[in-house]
């Protein structure tokens, strides 16, 4: 998938989502003579499984904090 169209599924901005893939928070691949990003599908569905999770340790240890 092209970066543009996980901004829209996951409704960022590009510039967020440049910054998933430069930090490594979501594998991507360059392709082509102009280096356009593609993200596989698997690489998205595991990061969004990854902010779920962390997600919910976050929600558990304010739960125990509080």
């Amino acid at each position: 998938m092209p970066l543009e169209h996980i901004q829209d599924v996951l409704s960022i901005s590009r510039s967020q989502a440049y910054a998933l893939v430069r930090t490594g928070d979501l594998r991507a691949i360059r392709v082509g003579g102009r280096g356009q990003w593609r993200i596989e599908l698997t690489q998205l569905e595991a990061y969004i499984q990854r902010a779920y999770d962390t997600t919910a340790a976050e929600i558990a240890t304010e739960q125990t904090t509080d």
